[in-house]
């Protein structure tokens, strides 16, 4: 954590949409875990590239192109620093999250040479609180490649077994996708230990880090992973973007997941050659001011300081749970020691989606649902729960209109 002390007040006057009000009470919003709202900064960068400085990026020879491909190519460094890739080139850019594990999916299981990295019989393990975004395309890959998915239990907290967890491995284990940080519960994984354990057994892993890499720094040479997925909305950025960090050395000798322009080396009518990584991985007009707006993000998280961000997170976060657990009809998931300020809960009595209605209307933002995470749910032994995520702009007063609503909450449906 850091010392340096954040000024909330002039924080949260960075960010437009905190001045507005919901229902004629001012906004609270505790829904940051699915989409993080964007401070000026990254409204002006993005505005800017759009009324001075836009074109199509590596394939024009004019200023504008020129100008854009530098501010492209300046936040692909961004991210690379921001997560200490030993290369700007193993930063590849994509549609968000969802794409960029589906691209990996694809280019595991997509023969090369007569083979695939992954093929029939081959085990891939998977943890049971994974996002849906980080099952589905293993499981379309099961469908393709008849590969056989394996499951990592959670305890009742969210922490994960690292005994439980290298049971799993055989000599058919190629490769592991599991979250940095859980979504619902807010837990982080012992990135480092599980990627040590997987190395030893010979397979590659992915870390979804779309939570992990909001809430704290992260460092892929020192975890050692071959893969980490990020996704620019929720780290202050644009929707539309997201990011793959990929080892050049396995990158480079993977087939492409699209086809297009800019991931091509030769096209003739006969064949076709292609890039090396990462412009192999991003066919098409890339997203422009996408990537502009999340280098701003990252520069904005950077200049606050990740430290005093995590620091300020988690006064909020121990606040939240100790105020919520002197309510008697409300349940905490996932209490895990050091959690992310993402705070699972029920309401005695009424459903989640009630709860998420009725905070609403007294200005309170929540998450519910299964938050695209069906088999943690079933893990939990509920259907859905509600979800307050706290970040960089929120207070302590945000925590007690949240108490405040779950007490209006309780008395008309508990």
């Amino acid at each position: 954590m850091s010392n340096v002390q954040l000024d909330i007040d002039a924080l949260r006057a960075e960010f437009p949409i905190l001045s507005r009000e919901a229902y004629g009470k001012p906004l609270v919003y505790l829904d940051s875990a699915a989409s993080a709202q964007k401070p000026r900064a990254v409204i002006d960068a993005m505005s800017h590239a759009m009324e001075y400085s836009y074109a199509n990026v590596h394939r024009g020879l004019h200023l504008l192109s020129n100008e854009t491909t530098t501010a492209y190519e300046n936040a692909r460094k961004t991210v690379a620093e921001f997560i200490n890739a030993e290369t700007a080139d193993e930063i590849i850019f994509t549609s968000g999250g969802t794409d960029a594990f589906n691209l990996v999916s694809y280019a595991m299981g997509a023969t090369i040479d007569g083979r695939s990295a992954i093929e029939e019989g081959d085990e891939i393990i998977l943890s049971i609180a994974e996002h849906h975004s980080n099952i589905v395309p293993w499981h379309l890959l099961r469908e393709r490649n008849w590969v056989v998915l394996k499951w990592l239990d959670i305890s009742d907290d969210g922490i994960v077994d690292l005994d439980a967890f290298r049971a799993l491995f055989t000599d058919r284990t190629k490769f592991v996708a599991i979250s940095h940080m859980s979504n619902v519960l807010g837990v982080t994984t012992p990135a480092k230990e599980l990627t040590r354990i997987a190395h030893e057994h010979g397979a590659k892993i992915l870390f979804d880090g779309c939570q992990g890499a909001v809430h704290g720094h992260v460092d892929v040479r020192d975890i050692g992973c071959d893969f980490y997925v990020m996704t620019g909305h929720k780290l202050y950025g644009p929707s539309g973007i997201g990011v793959l960090y990929g080892k050049k050395s396995i990158m480079d000798k993977l087939p492409p997941f699209k086809g297009g322009g800019e991931m091509i080396d030769l096209v003739t009518t006969e064949n076709v050659t292609y890039n090396e990584s990462p412009h192999r991985f991003e066919a098409g007009t890339p997203p422009i001011l996408e990537a502009i707006g999340l280098g701003k993000a990252l520069n904005w998280m950077q200049e606050k300081g990740v430290g005093a961000i995590a620091a300020h997170e988690a006064n909020l976060r121990e606040h939240a749970i100790d105020e919520l657990s002197k309510l008697n009809f409300v349940r905490i998931y996932g209490l895990a020691p050091e959690k992310a300020p993402i705070i699972a809960f029920t309401v005695e009595g009424a459903h989640p989606h009630d709860v998420s209605a009725i905070l609403d209307r007294t200005g309170v933002a929540v998450r519910a649902g299964h938050h695209c995470a069906q088999p943690l749910m079933k893990r939990l032994g509920v259907s859905a729960t509600a979800r307050a995520s706290f970040a960089a702009y929120n207070t302590h007063k945000d925590v007690e209109a949240l108490i405040a609503g779950l007490h209006k909450t309780y008395e008309m449906l508990g």
